[in-house]
């Protein structure tokens, strides 16, 4: 095994957001060394990381000189240069998860073939180039209302995604590539993370499950384990353990799934890094998630994943109307209730629904972990000065 500790070994980061800081902290505790990249010089994970680089992340030769001076390569987004990670490959370098496999994650309408591929279940679709096509699908019938759209590339946190429920409702969509995908009647939205070293050791993070904002589109609580029976659970984390090894990934692997009517599992979307939905795990679980990513891409055995406690994250996003420098107000109140821990990315402006930070609330129970974080979401605001 290769000296990663307290060494001259250097991981690099593609990306120094708040997923990158988060992973910072475990690199910090294991004393190896970190290059970061990102287009930012605001960037969030700047402040822990050894060495700083500003670049644009899909930028070929930005992306492979930085990749030239580091041992192993890793990201924190899947918007990065994905031609410069097979060049670094193909010249021996250690890229995980691989070129291969973002290249069929990064297209959503790859992604979506790929699972067809695969025999691994998900909603009906229809792949697009561009909202013509759409249109004129619709018009001869083959698309019916209503229907999920989504863009094949640049999505995130609900952005990229709308329900067709209209003809008007078309009118604002973008002219991008893009897929049509069936409204499927679901009770629950849930997910699993799956973890994959390079030796192939697999474990599976327990079932969460995501409540959402009816207006942003983005996940409002995280409530991990899932309120669901042990046997839907059960096949939620074989359904993301088949498509782990569909991908073969190394790293981490965050499986969306729906829980439809008849307690099926399908597949939604994956994310090849750490993922909105583990953040519960840096106070509820014996592994958190960033330090499980880093053991999987240096191919240490992997850590426990169950939970010592349940565990629920509460997004902290910019509240509408606000715009400017942030101020997180009433932090001090929810600091003062039991389990409950604030996270601060150390974005310094904050704007409407902007990812600013998180809560976790951790509880024997499930239920009162639940009831906490419902009035630490009616207490702490992000706004403007």
């Amino acid at each position: 095994m290769a000296n990663y500790f307290s060494s001259s070994f250097t991981l690099g980061i593609l990306g120094g957001g708040q997923l990158g800081k988060m992973m910072g902290y475990e690199t910090r505790k294991y004393d190896i060394k970190t290059h970061v990249l990102d287009p930012s010089d605001q960037a969030p994970f700047r402040i822990a990381c050894d060495y700083f680089e500003q670049g644009d992340l899909m930028d070929f030769d930005t992306v492979y000189n930085f990749g030239k001076k580091v041992d192993v390569l890793t990201f924190e987004i899947e918007s990065v240069n994905v031609d410069a990670l097979e060049k670094l490959e193909e010249e021996g370098k250690k890229v995980y998860p691989s070129a291969k496999t973002l290249r069929n994650i990064q297209d959503k309408g790859v992604q979506k073939n790929f699972y067809k591929n695969n025999s691994i279940p998900t909603a009906p679709f229809l792949v697009f180039k561009d909202k013509f096509q759409l249109t004129e699908a619709i018009v001869r019938k083959e698309v019916t209302l209503p229907f999920v759209w989504k863009s094949c590339t640049g999505g995130y946190d609900g952005k990229g995604v709308s329900v067709i429920r209209t003809e008007e409702d078309m009118i604002p969509l973008p002219e991008v590539a893009c897929i049509a995908e069936k409204l499927i009647p679901f009770k629950n939205e849930l997910a699993v993370i799956v973890a994959r070293n390079v030796s192939g050791e697999v474990k599976t993070y327990p079932v969460v499950e995501m409540e959402f904002h009816p207006e942003a589109n983005q996940v409002e609580y995280v409530i991990c384990p899932a309120r669901i029976s042990d046997n839907v659970a059960a096949k939620a984390r074989a359904v993301a353990e088949k498509v782990s090894e569909a991908f073969k990934h190394v790293g981490l692997l965050a499986v969306e799934l729906f829980q439809t009517e008849d307690n099926e599992i399908i597949v939604n979307e994956v994310a090849p890094r750490p993922h909105n939905s583990g953040h519960y795990s840096i106070e509820a679980s014996y592994c958190n998630q960033f330090e499980q990513h880093i053991r999987a891409i240096l191919d240490l055995p992997l850590g426990n994943t169950q939970n010592k406690v349940g565990g629920i994250m509460v997004n902290l996003v910019g509240a509408e109307g606000h715009t400017g420098e942030v101020v997180y107000k009433n932090i001090e109140r929810i600091m003062a209730m039991d389990g409950v821990t604030p996270h601060i990315y150390g974005k310094k402006q904050t704007r409407p629904f902007r990812k600013m930070g998180h809560v976790t609330i951790v509880d024997e129970s499930i239920d009162k972990a639940r009831e906490v974080a419902e009035r630490v979401k009616g207490l702490i605001e992000v706004v403007s000065k």
